[in-house]
């Protein structure tokens, strides 16, 4: 039987941020906690998948503002926009989901479903 753990679901949006101290570990962090609560928490296994999608989506984003700053310079644009979402948007779900919400993350591909 699953548990519920609305705080490690929590915690599980905000590793996202560590990317903030160290430079990387945006997709890492989340990564490893979806895969080893997945199975024992109620939900992880929903927002984790939520959070890496959205997280392999900034890369591809990311990748694609590479050759854009050749052109009069959309792709440093596009570096703030998605430095500034990848910031907001996981505090925003975080406190989604310690109201027990299941938040989504906007213009997410979809990897894993």
């Amino acid at each position: 039987m699953k548990r519920q753990d609305n705080q490690l679901i929590v915690m599980t949006h905000l590793s996202q941020l560590i990317i903030l101290l160290t430079g990387f570990g945006s997709l890492l962090l989340p990564l490893v906690l979806w895969l080893t609560q997945k199975e024992k928490v109620y939900q992880m296994d929903t927002h984790g998948k939520n959070i890496i999608n959205f997280q392999l989506s900034l890369i591809v984003y990311f990748i694609v503002c590479i050759p854009l700053i050749l052109l009069f310079g959309l792709g440093l644009l596009g570096f703030l926009i998605l430095g500034i979402v990848s910031i907001v948007f996981p505090i925003i779900n975080a406190i989604k989901a310690n109201n027990g919400e299941v938040p989504t993350y906007p213009f997410t591909l979809n990897f894993i479903s």
